[in-house]
This record gives structure tokens, C-alpha cells and sequence, in this order.
């Protein structure tokens, strides 16, 4: 394949590549390895086998990333404490386009972690990309009647686990400012204002940085943990508004330093799940906006 050809086809694909890997690993380290190695067999194959471009990177990017992601899931039963999807500073775009922002949500992310590898690259194309089951079956090494079982069971799995967006973009912001208030002046009563009586926090550390081991559960207890555990000792606290996986985020400073980011998910305008990020081998993508796309 012509060089230049090559190499305009993949960056024209590129924000929808990445976010087929991202999607099916949770890294965006890893996301971004999975795509040296598609571009690499892309530059080799011949123009004359590629009768659809985008498909035949789709199906490149997926089989790289399942390779990979049966590695991680072995690397991952060894992390140290609870583990979350590594977290992408996005574009005010990616929010505004619900379809996008709920297949890269945190949440969804987590839910994500249930399923096998197979399961979750074909619950991944299937459903955020629309990809048909013999593509799909192309690209996971099995049959299309196979996939379309797989896809059931796995579409079953996630429907009845998967966090549901009830509030608009707009009201989602409100609530997270209502709650940056509350935290940057370390106010318990306002967090208790915020939070649904079971909201569900994970924090994530890595071994690194101080983090629960386990959910933690209930509005009170939580409220305690945030204000009582995670700035404790801290003699400035700084925290600005941000969105990440197209959702509202905000960006905790202490004492100066980047300490982590808490993402969040809302319904009915309170706060029913926290996933704060503090492992910082994980905020190297907090600096610029990743480009992420569905088509």
C-alpha cells in the first residue's frame, strides 16, 4: 500500500480506532500501543485485499486489542486495591453526543470489566459501533450465529448492571458544581445535599496513593471518607471543574499538586456513583483533550 494513502486512511480513522481499543481495555496506554501495532500491519497489507477501509482497520484494531486484553485481565487480578478505567480529558462535544458519552463512561467502563473478552469485543461493536455480526465475526474468530449469541448474552449482562443517564448535560454540571462547592470548602452537610442516600464511591490508587479497598457505600459515609480521608492533613484544597469521559469531573489540587480526578455519574440530580482516580500512572491523559468517535 502506497505510504501516503496509508497513512491518510489511518489518521482519518484514528478518533474511531482509539476509541474501539479504549473502549475494550480501559487504557488509554494501552489504547494507544494497540494502534502502533494496527498501523503497523495496516502499512503491509495490500491495496488490492482492502475493499472497505474503515472495516478492515476496525477489524485490525479488534483482534490487536483482544490480544492485549486477555494479558490485562491477568495483570489486573494482581492490582492493588479497587481498579478504574483510566480516565480521558474530553471535549465539551463528547458530552453534548449522548450515544458517545455513555459508551465511554466510567460506569459503563466498569460494567465492562464483567465480561469476558469476547464477550465485551463484541458488545463493544456491536452495540457503541453498530458493526454487523459477520464483521464482527471476522474479527473475534467465530461464527455469526456464535456472535449473535454472544452479543444477547452480553447485551443481557450489561442492561441489567449498566448506570442509566436520567438528568440532561446541563443539570449533570449543576449537580457537580453543587458538589465541588461542598468540597472545596469541605462542607459535610452540603455533600450530604448531594449525594443519593446510596451512592457508591471507588477510589482508585494503584498501591501508589492512599484508596478504600472496597466501595464504599451510603451517602454518610462517604461524605466522611471525602472529607475526612482523602484531605486530611492537606492545607490547600483546590478543585476545578473539568469533564472526563464525556461526563462532568472535577480535578482535586492539594497542596498545589495534582492529586486525582473524580468522576461521577447523576440521576435525578444527585450523585449516585464517585470513581476517583488518584493513581497518577493513570492521569497522563488529563492534559489535553482526546478526540473520540463513534463513526
Amino acid at each position: 500500500m502506497d505510504a501516503a494513502e496509508a497513512t491518510e486512511t489511518f489518521v482519518g480513522h484514528r478518533s474511531l480506532l482509539f476509541t474501539v481499543a479504549y473502549e475494550m481495555l480501559g487504557s488509554a496506554a494501552d489504547a494507544d500501543d494497540v494502534l502502533q501495532e494496527t498501523w503497523l500491519r495496516w502499512v503491509d497489507v495490500e491495496a488490492a485485499h482492502v475493499n472497505d477501509p474503515r472495516a478492515y482497520l476496525v477489524r485490525i484494531t479488534t483482534r490487536q486489542a483482544l490480544n492485549r486484553l486477555r494479558t490485562v485481565k491477568r495483570r489486573r487480578e494482581s492490582y492493588v486495591g479497587a481498579w478504574l478505567p483510566e480516565p480521558l480529558l474530553t471535549a465539551p462535544d463528547v458530552a453534548a453526543d449522548v450515544e458517545l458519552a455513555d459508551s465511554v463512561s466510567i460506569g459503563l467502563m466498569l460494567v465492562l470489566e464483567t465480561l469476558t473478552p469476547v464477550e465485551r469485543a463484541v458488545f463493544v461493536l456491536r452495540e457503541a459501533f453498530g458493526v454487523g455480526y459477520d464483521e464482527i465475526a471476522a474479527s473475534v474468530g467465530k461464527t455469526p450465529s456464535a456472535v449473535h449469541q454472544i452479543a444477547h448474552r452480553a447485551r443481557k449482562h450489561v442492561e441489567a448492571r449498566r448506570p442509566r443517564r436520567t438528568v440532561t448535560p446541563r443539570q449533570a454540571s449543576a449537580v457537580a458544581e453543587a458538589f465541588r462547592r461542598a468540597l472545596e470548602t469541605r462542607d459535610l452537610q452540603g455533600l450530604l445535599d448531594v449525594l443519593a442516600p446510596d451512592v457508591v464511591a471507588i477510589s482508585d490508587g494503584g498501591g501508589i496513593k492512599q484508596a478504600s479497598s472496597r466501595p464504599i457505600l451510603g451517602a454518610g459515609k462517604v461524605a466522611r471518607f471525602i472529607v475526612g480521608g482523602l484531605t486530611k492533613n492537606v492545607i490547600t484544597l483546590a478543585v476545578e471543574a473539568t469533564t472526563v469521559n464525556g461526563s462532568p469531573a472535577l480535578a482535586l489540587y492539594l497542596d498545589s499538586e495534582l492529586d486525582g480526578v473524580i468522576a461521577m455519574h447523576v440521576e435525578d440530580t444527585r450523585i449516585t456513583g464517585l470513581y476517583y482516580v488518584r493513581n497518577p500512572r493513570k492521569l497522563a491523559y488529563l492534559g489535553s483533550e482526546t478526540p473520540l468517535s463513534l463513526r
